[in-house]
């Protein structure tokens, strides 16, 4: 052998110096294709409203009976701080620290819902509108009840960690199942943005 030859196998690393590649975590592969397929779904639902603005051809109108949710938005999007918050507190194993921005959040996930079946009461039966009112109605409701859906789901699952929390059920090595639940969560924060400004900035002032 030459010792160019030599050389080359002295100075080229070798696979195993490389280290040993590893398939990616299925839980983040399955949370990624579930946030992708739900965001093709959401788009769906938002082009669908965005198409059918102004096109009710009797009343009640967008501008006429919708309010911003400030006291809603303020509570989902604060949720979003408190379970980094609370994640991180996992992670450096501060269990009481999770447990309670872990608790903060489902409370402030509860408000949001608590202030969705206010206004749909309040849509519903003071201002006639329901989803077979007009066109308007049809996409509202569909739109934000599916956002809401989404919410409701996000509580359950942070509900159960919470119960297991409680049963000290939880070890580090269960810290990727909260990450990915954590994920879930802002993505249902992200479509939020969405929604609150197709639905109660843009068709309002359309």
């Amino acid at each position: 052998m030459s010792d160019a030859a030599s050389a080359s196998m002295i100075n080229d690393p070798q696979p195993a110096e490389l280290g040993e590649w590893k398939l990616p975590s299925h839980r983040k592969v399955g949370v990624i294709t579930l946030i992708f397929t739900e965001s093709a779904l959401f788009t769906i639902f938002v082009v669908a409203y965005l198409f059918y603005i102004g096109k009710s051809l009797n009343g009640p109108f967008p501008k006429d009976v919708l309010e911003f949710p400030w006291v809603a938005s303020f509570a989902l999007f604060s949720s979003s701080v408190t379970v980094v918050i609370a994640e991180k507190a996992f992670h450096n194993l501060q269990y009481k620290k999770f447990q309670l921005f872990w608790g903060i959040t489902i409370l402030l996930g509860l408000l949001f819902i608590g202030y969705t079946a206010l206004e749909w009461h309040h849509l519903i039966y003071e201002k006639d509108l329901t989803i077979a009112t007009n066109v308007f109605g049809s996409t509202f409701y569909s739109l934000v009840g599916l956002h809401a859906s989404h919410v409701i789901v996000g509580l359950i699952l942070l509900s159960l960690v919470f119960g297991l929390s409680l049963t000290k059920a939880l070890t580090p090595e269960q810290f990727e199942r909260i990450e990915m639940i954590s994920w879930y969560w802002h993505f249902v924060d992200a479509i939020w943005i969405v929604v609150l400004t197709v639905v109660y900035i843009i068709s309002v002032h359309a």
